[in-house]
């Protein structure tokens, strides 16, 4: 009897939850799935498997979404997820779906609020705070640092020369931490010196169990989670991350104190700082203090932290999959290596930021490597009222909205039948001819993309210009236009081999001899 009423009341639950969301239903209806979906669950079994499996089911739905006029949908449970591939459509849903979705609360759980993850009523505030801290003038700064982290990298690589294949992802990845917690909290971590450091073992391993959260439904309930082993794990990381930076914070809270105490009228009427010394901690710590609505301590973890996360590996996965394609196409590398030699020729002086703004065609290299292996693939949102596209489509309200960065960048219809192949010359200025600012966003686009792109450029350059200028990335020839790397998802798209490659040390061409572009 009992067992009758709980089924009856679960069938009366069921057919009300579903008149609720009629018109969800009815809208999703319009819009195909990758695959036949199954009852109850939809695709989520499609999901099983691990970060390369993945990535690779969300590949197969990137080009579904192609192939269907730039949109599929597919339930996961209960929710409702729309993938797009269509520029057009993409502008408008990052202008008004600004929302992440509540997937994101497994990386916000690291980070907190921070400028990326946060919800937009967090996000607002910190944004106008954020925004005067990556000014062109304090970006620039920062490449003096890049230089020094450079040359730390540099000697370290020189270790491996002649070894053959090895992964260069902690050798890069150590670089960037190194250089981030300089630029972003004014303090060394010394992580080239210490690869084991706590912070960065913390960091790292942090995020590979909130990706694991994310793509396992069965990791997702917090009172579940706390049963598996992973959750202590998880805590002791994240105790280790903020412990660090909630010091560094009161450091250098007290130190700013004492240096304004300290300044002269002059230096405070005139606003003589000095930005080569400056961090972005520095900065966000003033800026805050002339406003009311300032950053709180916790606040300026959680943006030091996501700063410090968020240019770590975007920066460290930029410039390895740059490496590879070096590797992969010698006479691209070839001609990196010529240009490096025509701004510094056979001296061995220290990288300006004037030397970056001549790598043209370094910079090219770089950009078609995000254009095929961007960072981070896909961004999610949430849709909180019903949306009309430009193509016509809506997106009801509940769903769930996934960008897939990773197939915009290889739509044939925007890039051309050669959309698989690697040809850095496609972004020269002759050739260059984006039909639709979102066909291009390695950084994300709309109010709320990257404010540190310009950054990341600058320390990708710098790292890749030093590596070519002392070493030759052994050739790897594919023999093909279209580059094959084994990918995986682990929050940002990462080689699945650790990024193997071989180098040799560079010798210079005599000073007799030409090079020609």
């Amino acid at each position: 009897m009992i067992l009758s009423l709980c089924c009856i009341a679960f069938t009366l639950w069921v057919i009300a939850f579903r008149y609720r969301r009629r018109q969800v239903y009815k809208l999703a209806s319009k819009i195909p799935p990758p695959t036949k979906e199954m009852p109850v669950i939809g695709i989520a079994h499609t999901f099983i498997g691990d970060t390369e499996d993945i990535m690779n089911k969300l590949k197969d739905y990137s080009y579904a979404a192609m192939a269907h006029q730039g949109m599929i949908r597919g339930w996961l449970n209960h929710i409702l997820y729309f993938l797009i591939v269509d520029p057009v459509d993409i502008e408008m849903a990052l202008k008004t779906c600004m929302e992440k979705d509540d997937l994101h609360r497994f990386i916000r759980n690291i980070i907190g609020n921070g400028g990326i993850f946060a919800p937009v009523s967090i996000w607002r505030r910190r944004r106008k705070i954020l925004v005067p801290a990556f000014s062109p003038k304090i970006v620039e700064s920062f490449v003096d640092i890049f230089a020094e982290q450079t040359e730390v990298m540099t000697n370290k690589l020189n270790e491996q020369t002649k070894k053959g294949n090895f992964s260069v992802w902690p050798f890069i990845s150590t670089y960037t931490l190194d250089a981030v917690s300089q630029t972003a909290m004014g303090v060394r971590v010394y992580a080239q010196s210490n690869p084991q450091s706590p912070f960065l073992l913390s960091m790292t391993r942090a995020l590979h169990l909130a990706c694991q959260r994310i793509f396992h439904l069965w990791l997702q309930p917090d009172w579940i989670y706390k049963f598996f082993p992973q959750y202590i794990e998880h805590q002791a990381c994240l105790k280790q991350m903020h412990d660090f930076t909630d010091e560094v914070i009161r450091k250098k809270r007290a130190a700013l104190k004492i240096e304004s105490q300290n300044k002269s009228e002059a230096d405070i009427a005139y606003d003589l700082d000095d930005y080569k010394k400056k961090s972005f901690l520095d900065h966000l710590i003033t800026l805050s203090s002339k406003s009311d609505k300032g950053y709180t301590d916790r606040e300026l973890r959680e943006e030091v932290l996501t700063l410090t996360i968020a240019g770590t590996d975007t920066s460290a996965v930029a410039i390895c999959y740059t490496l590879k394609m070096l590797a992969q196409y010698p006479d691209v590398q070839q001609r990196v290596y010529e240009e490096i030699y025509d701004i510094f020729g056979t001296s061995d002086r220290k990288l300006v930021k004037e030397d970056l703004l001549q790598m043209k065609f370094l910079e090219r290299v770089v950009k078609e490597t995000l254009r095929l292996f961007p960072p981070v693939p896909f961004i999610i949102r949430k849709i909180e009222e019903n949306v009309t596209l430009p193509s016509g489509k809506v997106l009801p309200a509940g769903s769930g909205l996934v960008i897939s960065i990773w197939g915009i960048h290889r739509d044939p219809k925007y890039w051309g039948p050669d959309a698989e192949k690697f040809d850095p010359d496609r972004f020269s200025p002759e050739r260059l001819n984006l039909k639709h600012v979102c066909s291009f966003m390695p950084f994300s686009q709309g109010p709320r993309n990257c404010l540190g792109y310009q950054y990341a450029l600058m320390s990708i350059k710098t790292a890749l210009s030093s590596i070519v200028r002392k070493f030759v990335i052994v050739p790897d020839p594919q023999n093909s236009d279209v580059p094959k790397i084994r990918v995986k998802l682990d929050v940002m798209m990462k080689d699945v081999d650790g990024y193997q490659i071989a180098l040799e040390r560079r010798i210079p061409p005599s000073t007799t001899t030409v090079i020609t572009n």
